[in-house]
């Protein structure tokens, strides 16, 4: 407060209201700003895209890392006589029910005559196939097993 208390000035320096916030709640409608005011991005409700999409790029990827070392399995290490024990346990199998990622290469072990192919949205390793993920095989040993062809058909569904 001023130490001024002449009588040519009445008026007081401050308000008695309760401050700068009373005065604000005086003259605007402080409940109706607060609930329009932006309060920040919302959280994001991610169980309605893990419904429609529950095979992500990622789980895809994890899931062909996973794969079973061509090596443990007899009919592979006969069908594949060229390979050594070396070259089969680099060499990953993908599980039966696997999803295959969409345009990805891939070889059938049991059909290499049909050679390479992509595949399409929705397809799965089926429980007779033995499938090889180009991508998780190193490219000497690709172009061995399956040969050099630089553009697989695309797969389509019988």
């Amino acid at each position: 407060m001023s130490d001024d208390h002449s009588p040519g000035d009445r008026r007081q320096p401050y308000a008695d209201r309760g401050g700068p916030e009373a005065r604000h709640a005086e003259t605007h409608d402080v409940r109706r700003e607060e609930l329009t005011n932006p309060k920040g991005p919302e959280a994001v409700d991610e169980s309605f895209a893990e419904d429609l999409a529950p095979d992500s790029p990622e789980a895809i990827r994890l899931a062909q890392l996973e794969g079973a070392p061509a090596g443990d399995d007899k009919s592979v290490v006969d069908a594949l006589p060229e390979l050594n024990q070396d070259d089969l346990s680099q060499l990953s199998i993908l599980a039966p029910g696997t999803p295959l990622e969409q345009g990805g290469v891939y070889l059938d072990l049991n059909d290499r005559v049909r050679g390479a192919y992509k595949a399409i949205g929705g397809q799965q390793v089926g429980d007779s196939e033995h499938i090889v993920a180009k991508k998780t095989t190193s490219y000497e040993l690709w172009n061995r097993i399956a040969g050099i062809d630089d553009s697989p058909d695309i797969e389509r569904p019988g």
